[in-house]
């Protein structure tokens, strides 16, 4: 199998996708040797599905037992001792760069995990908060914030590092879209990080890192979508748009591929465009449920639908009292108000004894051995934001989009000062609350949808509620027996910061196809 070590490993999700690629007789590609994260509950969960890999096709009924919550994760691991050191041996709770582990106990951790040798991948990205368009936003408004001084801007380093002294065959860079158009320093990051990762060795020199364990070299880098390599500051082909590709998600990221220049002559494969895939294709089989209500003393079933349908009845006894009037919004309101029943998975919960199918890849999201579903719990949201998901649902059914602040009725108005700006300019705030919409792929799943639901309302309207983690976990292609470990709040951060496991699969088996022709890891 061909090594691969995964770095800012999150709950991984590069990890699962490489380690689903499999040769034709059915044995896997890969072996995922280390994998480093500092967040200790995404640590857990990465953990845990190392566990569950040790045992290839014939996983034990008590990794079930933990899925169903029969037994905890302490006790499944005794069972298991042997499978559990294994994984306790490849995944590794450390920080990386400024403040983290040293370098020579990352130069030590690789040595061993790889053997020595060079014929191995290297997976991951950097934390990517301080790229990203919504992070740099709220960088210009601190007066205090120097970028030279933001660990989160140069953690890259640390991936150059590690292609300076090990030189691994290939790598692959993950990063948000938003590292295109970032600078530093009136530099552009893109084209600095380019200009590394093609010489790694004079980057860490130039960084005063230089040791005698650096190796010189470099690498090609390649487009996943063209084949082309990037020359010139060029950027095409640089964003990966998830949803051309199979993922029920338009989650656009800066992918990179790296081959190092010793494996000459041979170019890389280029992901294969699919057929567009639905969001309510992946959630329409997921059980029901219905949102809480806020505060916790005013939550029940029967209460959550009297106040629902009471209060929207109200609001819609008379067309004339909304905003939007429109008598095809109005009939598609009453009638789903007349079908509002409580579900019978009430909130739902952390498991679920119901049955569950998808109508996209049930091969790959389904496990009946399960016998429910795991993370598929609802949150709670004050009232007048469930009459906000309700009509935005509504509206959502109706004309096929999620409506702008200006289309709602102007009692269901949010209180905040951004709301008038908004109506009059349609600044970003006109899209404040947000519904995914069954028939295309979803918006992009990001770590915010641990703060407030509003951008991930749910398409259906008699549910009202936002996604739960498991909702968010298949729009990320997440296999259902992929359990999320931690507070509800730490899955929904762990789910938004992956890399589609869908996705990493198709990049694996172009990796693997040009190493097999380079008679690498064999």
């Amino acid at each position: 199998m061909i090594r691969v070590v995964d770095i800012f490993a999150g709950p991984g999700g590069l990890s699962e996708g490489f380690s689903s690629v499999t040769e034709k007789g059915g044995d896997p590609s890969f072996d995922v040797v280390l994998s480093v994260e500092k967040e200790l509950l995404a640590f857990t969960t990465l953990r845990l599905r190392a566990f569950y890999r040790q045992f290839k096709t014939d996983v034990p009924d008590d990794y079930y037992r933990l899925l169903r919550r029969e037994i905890d994760q302490d006790t499944l691991f005794k069972l298991h001792p042997r499978e559990a050191a294994a994984a306790a041996a490849s995944c590794w709770n450390a920080a990386l760069g400024p403040g983290g582990v040293s370098q020579d106990e990352v130069r030590k951790r690789i040595k061993k995990a790889v053997g020595g040798g060079d014929e191995w991948v290297l997976i991951g990205g950097p934390p990517c908060q301080a790229y990203s368009l919504a992070g740099r936003s709220r960088n210009q408004g601190n007066p205090d914030y120097d970028p030279m001084k933001d660990d989160r801007q140069r953690l890259y380093v640390e991936y150059l590092q590690i292609l300076a002294e090990h030189r691994p065959a290939v790598f692959v860079m993950e990063n948000v879209k938003g590292l295109l158009s970032a600078t530093l320093k009136k530099v552009g990051v893109f084209r600095r990080i380019l200009d590394d990762l093609r010489d790694p060795a004079a980057a860490i020199e130039r960084e005063g890192r230089a040791s005698g364990r650096v190796k010189k070299g470099g690498y090609r880098i390649y487009s996943l979508t063209s084949g082309r390599t990037f020359e010139n500051g060029a950027i095409d082909g640089a964003v990966i748009r998830c949803e051309l590709f199979g993922v029920p998600q338009a989650r656009h990221r800066v992918i990179l591929l790296g081959v190092r220049d010793d494996i000459a002559g041979i170019a890389p494969g280029t992901l294969l465009a699919r057929d567009a895939v639905s969001a309510s294709s992946v959630l329409r089989d997921l059980p029901k449920l219905r949102s809480g209500i806020s505060p916790k003393s005013e939550d029940g079933g029967e209460e959550w639908k009297e106040r629902l349908k009471s209060q929207m009845e109200r609001r819609w006894a008379n067309a004339g009292a909304a905003r939007v009037s429109e008598e095809a919004l109005v009939k598609t309101i009453r009638k789903r108000l007349e079908k509002v029943v409580v579900p019978q998975a009430g909130r739902g919960g952390e498991f679920l004894s119901m049955e569950v199918g998808s109508g996209y890849r049930p091969d790959w999201y389904c496990d009946e051995r399960i016998g429910g579903v795991c993370n598929h719990s609802s949150r709670s949201h004050m009232p007048r934001d469930l009459f906000r998901y309700f009509y935005a649902a509504c509206f959502a059914k109706q004309y096929a989009r999620s409506p702008s602040l200006s289309e709602f009725p102007t009692d269901l108005l949010p209180e905040h000062g951004s709301v008038s700006t908004a109506l009059e300019d349609g600044g970003h705030f006109s899209d404040r609350f947000r519904v995914q919409i069954g028939a295309r792929p979803s918006t992009t799943i990001v770590s915010h949808i641990s703060k407030d639901g509003h951008y991930y309302i749910h398409p259906d309207p008699l549910q009202c509620r936002s996604l739960t983690v498991r909702e968010a976990a298949r729009l990320q292609t997440f296999p259902d027996n992929y359990l999320f470990c931690g507070t509800r709040t730490a899955q929904y951060v762990q789910v938004g910061n992956a890399v589609p496991p869908l996705l990493a699969q198709q990049i694996g088996e172009i990796v693997r196809d040009l190493l097999r022709a380079a008679g690498a890891g064999n």
